[in-house]
């Protein structure tokens, strides 16, 4: 029998593989494909509930669920990210938002110090293979530290496939893929009303779920009416960024 190699004796000493399961596009790929190396025994689904996500996006999970036959293990802080936003007095935006790791991090990391032994976890992350994507291993790496962590689907388990190539999967699978892609987003992440979202995914949130648009307007307001001139957009006027509330960005 030939000598097991050092990185040998470590893949037979995991006994737990983790994926952090966000619900959308990337994580359903990365959870296919945890589970078609390693089987389903030692699998687990993590999933962190921030209390404004698509009600499409749980089916979307109870379907990956069902098609793996692993059980979503559902960890929660309780609070939406409006209310977290009020309670740390610091409205999110796309350059800080407390509510990701207030909602997702700190649940998650909670749940991983109770179950799993960072000697024989791995733990995976769904992001796709963009450069952009990819510039953001080394920081999601060293957040989850002690745990190792793994990114399949920007490594070399099989070539790059596009968003489309990884939605057609689920399709064929027999799970259909999340609503708010097939209206035109990029994510299926706090119901398409993001912090860290750009102009334009707002205003093709205005544009396609209106209703959805006027509740973050709300919220933003009376966090305006809180904490001063703040907004979760800015813009550039003069050199100088100003802020953007999302009710004027109605108006414009």
């Amino acid at each position: 029998m030939p000598q097991q190699t050092a990185r040998g004796r470590r893949a037979l000493s995991i006994r737990r593989h983790v994926v952090q399961f966000s619900g959308g596009i990337g994580s359903f790929a990365v959870a296919v494909r945890v589970a078609r190396k390693y089987g389903t025994r030692n699998l687990t689904l993590l999933i962190a509930d921030t209390g404004i996500e698509d009600d499409d996006l749980w089916r979307f999970a109870n379907g990956t669920s069902q098609l793996l036959g692993v059980p979503l293990t559902k960890v929660a802080d309780g609070r939406t990210p409006w209310e977290v936003f009020r309670d740390v007095r610091f409205l999110g935006n796309d350059r800080l938002a407390p509510c990701t790791r207030l909602l997702k991090q700190v649940p998650c990391r909670d749940w991983m110090e109770q179950h799993a032994d960072p000697t024989d976890t791995l733990v995976y992350v769904g992001i796709e293979n963009t450069r952009r994507d990819r510039a953001r291993i080394p920081a999601i790496a060293r957040n989850w530290k002690p745990w190792v962590t793994r990114f399949p689907l920007c490594g070399k388990w099989e070539p790059a496939r596009t968003k489309e190539q990884l939605l057609d999967e689920a399709r064929a699978l027999g799970v259909a893929p999340p609503r708010l892609y097939e209206l035109g987003f990029s994510h299926n992440n706090c119901g398409c009303t993001c912090v860290r979202a750009g102009q334009r995914q707002w205003k093709h949130l205005l544009e396609v779920l209106p209703e959805r648009y006027a509740y973050a307007q709300e919220r933003e307001e009376e966090l305006r009416q809180l904490l001063g001139d703040v907004s979760i957009l800015r813009r550039r006027r003069g050199g100088e960024g100003q802020p953007l509330p999302l009710s004027l960005l109605r108006k414009e």
